[in-house]
């Protein structure tokens, strides 16, 4: 399934949605939060066009969400420069997905403080080496490349961070492309659990760091990392950087920890 069939049947109108296909976007039985937050993004931007260049999101993964369900955006609220708005995903009845989206007019700086760069040096995209992607999620082997850094973590360090982009070119404008491959990487207190067990996102929030956002030949750098894990549930980082090695996107993200 192409990443234009996963959001051709979004429409300004809202309502029923039935996507074909979809099992090439599955994370287990629900669509990978990437695809259901594009999802949503594109509801909001179709249903209001004439919107400030994109800043931030704020996503709940509530429950899961298959080819079949309904979506809804409306304008929280709009000022002269900063319009707020909140989609909806609902799958069975219940709220599947909900999401609230920031875009802001650009203004003349009062305070710039670059983003670093990564750190150590993830080395050029175009040397890496591709990873084994046969036991990834179904979203992950049909639809990304995905490369080891130059720099590797020690195997109790909860750091994951790789070359990705898509298999495919996909069309989308350039924010949409990053919302699509933000939370691709699993959850790195992967890395460190004691037992075997299944491990889920719960929300994503992140900041646009650029509002026209590029990148060479697709490649993005992501990575995650926990801040803290204890008590079943991991606060993650979640950051994007291009081939070049600018920042272009912060997110913080909550994961339960299963087993």
């Amino acid at each position: 399934m192409s990443v234009n069939n996963l959001i051709d049947p979004v429409t300004a109108s809202g309502g029923p949605v039935t996507l074909q296909n979809a099992e090439g976007w599955m994370q287990g039985r629900t669509l990978y939060g990437g695809a259901s937050a594009l999802i949503a993004y594109m509801s909001a931007i179709r249903t209001f066009p004439d919107l400030p260049p994109f800043r931030a999101g704020q996503v709940g993964f509530v429950a899961p969400i298959g080819a079949e369900f309904e979506i809804h955006s409306e304008i929280v609220r709009q000022g002269r420069n900063v319009a707020q708005l909140r989609s909806e995903i609902r799958s069975g009845g219940q709220v599947a997905l909900t999401a609230f989206w920031l875009f802001g007019t650009s203004r003349e700086a009062n305070a710039v403080h670059p983003a670093p760069y990564p750190q150590p040096d993830p080395g050029r995209p175009e040397d890496s080496l591709p990873t084994d992607t046969s036991r990834a999620p179904e979203f992950l082997k049909n639809n990304y490349d995905v490369h080891y850094t130059a720099d590797r973590a020690k195997a109790d360090v909860p750091i994951i961070r790789r070359w990705t982009r898509l298999k495919e070119p996909s069309g989308l404008d350039p924010v949409a492309e990053l919302i699509l491959m933000g939370d691709t990487l699993p959850p790195s207190a992967a890395r460190i659990m004691q037992r075997p067990g299944p491990i889920s996102s719960i929300n994503w929030s992140f900041n646009l760091l650029d509002p026209q956002p590029t990148t060479r030949d697709g490649w993005w750098l992501a990575e995650t990392a926990s801040d803290h894990a204890d008590q079943g549930y991991s606060s993650e980082r979640l950051r994007l950087w291009n081939a070049d090695g600018k920042q272009m996107l912060s997110g913080i993200q909550a994961v339960a920890i299963f087993g």
